[in-house]
């Protein structure tokens, strides 16, 4: 029954606890030694009660080495302040038993002088691995140099012939190099091992904490647009409601999409929290066009065929374009919006550039308003997972006339927009592996993904990847939100 508590209680222990517990005993273990020791040599000393003498000092000394070891280790945990006091005692008693056995040498009181170089051997490692533990190995090591000496010269003192004066120099500098390697050397280990614990417990609470801002980024790039259409949306309906004749249908059908845009983003943080959603770039385009169109916001999207990027490259441009289309919504009163995907050459890139008018909070559409110094919620997200790919989000200021006045920076022009009017950019770069995002050509020049018109084509020209999927999906989904809002 006893075996199985004690089986039972050593299993409940952590590994470092376990160590921690074997360094400790190990350190009792040795001052029990001592005092083992101690008693079967003080036998070489004559007269009984200098065997008594020799016996109460080993064992006051074995404990005060016990205490000593116990505080030093407490102290190099960080668990107490440093035992100065008990360390010094330590030393002195350990210099008290070795003057007493040499003193009894030095009287005849001994059979075996031997026995007395041994017995102050051990005396003087037990002390050197206790204050080990408390001293520096470079203060140590002047320490054990300083005692070298001392104990010669209370050799000499005594009346020892040159020959045990040489030996108890070469005994004391040996015991005090050794003890002091081994009680280090078990101190560090279990020290190391301590430190590597609480690294791993806080790699634990690291992960713990990066999740947590995983989850809170994707919930806000999540509910982010879809909350702000349902607003948007809803204030449409209030519009067209205190009208009358044929706008209440048009009200009872933004209501209707302000309802589907509720469940799919029930459904989507679902999938958040399960932690399995993915953004497609393809319907991250036609939502934007969607969205803003139903806002009165004309959108134009020209983009190079995606199919031969990585995965998690136009996973990223996805959410570029869900969080570029928020903050027209949010910090603009625009009238025109360009989205511009292009697969650029030396370097390999993909570049998605989002460009706007109307520009009402240039401060808050780059990330200052609020947070400050670019701490917005949604840009820092956009920051994490484009640097995941050793990618780029800038937000540059307004951007100035080039010379002709109706030129947007970046390489995106409209000439229809006048000369004064004040611009947006958000431009997002991600490098792709050598020639990937050149696998398929551009193919042809036409209009692409400016398809899709209010529900029309499916665009032509480039490799059409992009083209059908935007103009099918505005056909679907931009169309009738853009019909709508007209």
């Amino acid at each position: 029954m006893a075996a199985k508590r004690l089986t039972a209680w050593w299993d409940r222990k952590s590994d470092p606890d376990r160590i921690e517990l074997y360094t400790r005993w190990t350190f009792n273990f040795f001052a029990l030694m001592e005092v083992l020791v101690g008693f079967s040599l003080a036998v070489v000393v004559e007269p009984r009660w200098g065997i008594g003498v020799v016996c109460l000092l080993v064992v006051a000394h074995a404990a005060l080495c016990q205490i000593t070891s116990r505080q030093c280790l407490d102290w190099m945990l960080d668990r107490r302040d440093r035992p100065t006091a008990v360390m010094w005692t330590n030393a002195a008693g350990a210099a008290v038993i070795v003057g007493v056995l040499l003193a009894f040498d030095s009287a005849g009181m001994t059979r075996e002088p031997a026995g007395v170089t041994t017995l102050s051997s051990v005396v003087m490692i037990m002390a050197a691995m206790s204050l080990s533990l408390n001293l520096r190995p470079r203060d140590f090591g002047r320490l054990v140099f300083a005692a070298t000496p001392i104990v010669a010269a209370m050799a000499l003192l005594t009346g020892g012939p040159v020959r045990q004066v040489a030996v108890y120099a070469v005994m004391t500098l040996w015991s005090g190099l050794a003890g002091g390697f081994a009680g280090r050397a078990s101190g560090w280990i279990l020290a190391a091992v301590m430190e590597l614990d609480e690294a791993r417990h806080a790699q634990a609470r690291l992960a713990v904490a990066e999740e947590r801002l995983r989850f809170g980024r994707d919930l806000h790039d999540v509910l982010g647009r879809n909350l702000s259409v349902i607003a948007l949306k809803s204030e449409l309906a209030v519009q067209l409601a205190q009208r009358t004749g044929a706008a209440s249908g048009a009200a009872l059908d933004q209501m209707v999409e302000v309802q589907r845009i509720a469940r799919e983003s029930q459904s989507e943080l679902r999938e958040v929290v399960r932690g399995y959603r993915d953004t497609s770039l393809l319907n991250e385009l036609a939502g934007a066009r969607g969205v803003l169109r139903a806002a009165g916001i004309e959108c134009e999207i020209d983009a190079d065929s995606t199919t031969a990027l990585p995965e998690s490259v136009r996973a990223a441009l996805g959410w570029v374009v869900r969080e570029g289309a928020t903050n027209v919504l949010r910090h603009s009163d625009a009238s025109r919006c360009v989205i511009r995907l292009r697969l650029t050459e030396h370097p390999d890139a993909a570049v998605l550039t989002l460009v706007n008018d109307g520009v009402r909070d240039v401060k808050a559409a780059r990330g200052i308003g609020g947070g400050g110094n670019g701490r917005s919620a949604g840009l820092i997200g956009l920051r994490e997972r484009l640097g995941a790919l050793r990618g780029t989000l800038s937000t540059p200021d307004p951007a100035e006339p080039t010379g002709d006045g109706r030129s947007w920076s970046h390489g995106v022009r409209d000439d229809r927009l006048p000369p004064d009017d004040e611009v947006f950019v958000l431009r997002a770069e991600i490098p792709v592996p050598g020639g990937a995002a050149h696998e398929d050509g551009r193919g042809g020049t036409g209009e692409g993904a400016r398809g899709g018109e209010g529900g029309g084509g499916g665009g032509r020209g480039r490799s059409g990847a992009v083209d059908t999927a935007v103009g099918s999906g505005y056909g679907t989904k931009a169309g009738r939100a853009g019909t709508d809002a007209r």
